[in-house]
């Protein structure tokens, strides 16, 4: 079985709250303890890779989030999904060729700009085309961006979840979705549903949220935020 197919049968046949758990690593070091632990595959969170390296959350160059996800694709031998943002400006080709160079088995693909949703028909097209061009080997996790620069209205995240799930997408990722909304969302999306956990306490855990209709849960940058805030308490306590 190939890796892209591993990721995907992954997904089938979860049990009501028991989903996917998708941990985030941001480098290769921290991808290998993941993996250690028991994970039987990993997600990339943008904004984690984008700290790592120096940079905000958003304005990592193409080529060294892609070098960073091939670093990371390499250290393990587990299934890692990659967050490529809205992809870089890249034509679908283009990107595929890239996620599948890194040795990535499928991608997040967001659908916003700078702050502003896209059109969701246009997006649709987008998702279709690297569909197409993955002919298979990628499994696409759209995500809908409704709740964190749109009106954060269910409905709304419904109707471009469909349009998205009809265009091949794999995987439907309603980042910052409120708990409660879930079983809404899951009424009306057809297909696997990613939802985003906290680790700071304050939210449900992976569980509860694959009780409330998660096929999967990642967790964005907390991972590599909880690393750095133990290493500033290290810090402190070095200094005396």
């Amino acid at each position: 079985m190939s890796r892209v197919d591993e990721f995907r049968a992954l997904h089938r046949g979860r049990v009501h709250g028991e989903p996917l758990v998708l941990p985030g690593p941001w480098d290769a070091a921290s991808a290998r303890v993941l993996e250690d632990a028991g994970f039987p595959a990993l997600a990339t969170p943008s904004a984690g890779i984008a700290a790592s390296l120096g940079f905000a959350d958003g304005e990592t160059p193409a080529d060294e989030m892609f070098a960073a996800v091939a670093r990371i694709a390499r250290a393990v031998e587990v299934p890692v999904s990659a967050d490529v943002e809205g992809g870089y400006g890249l034509a679908p080709k283009e990107l595929v060729e890239r996620l599948l160079e890194a040795g990535a088995v499928g991608c997040n693909l967001e659908d916003s700009a700078g702050g502003v949703l896209r059109d969701p028909r246009e997006q649709a097209e987008f998702l279709a085309e690297v569909r197409a061009a993955a002919a298979g080997r990628l499994f696409v996790n759209a995500r809908v961006d409704v709740f964190v620069h749109g009106d954060g209205n269910p409905e709304r995240a419904i109707e471009r979840a469909a349009l998205y799930v009809a265009a091949g997408a794999d995987c439907v990722y309603p980042i910052l979705a409120p708990a409660d909304v879930l079983p809404l969302l899951r009424s009306g999306i057809q297909g696997p549903l990613n939802a985003l956990a906290r680790l700071d306490g304050e939210g449900p855990s992976p569980a509860a949220l694959g009780g409330l209709g998660a096929t999967r849960v990642t967790f964005g940058p907390g991972l590599q935020w909880r690393s750095a805030a133990a290493l500033r308490e290290i810090a402190a306590r070095l200094r005396g």
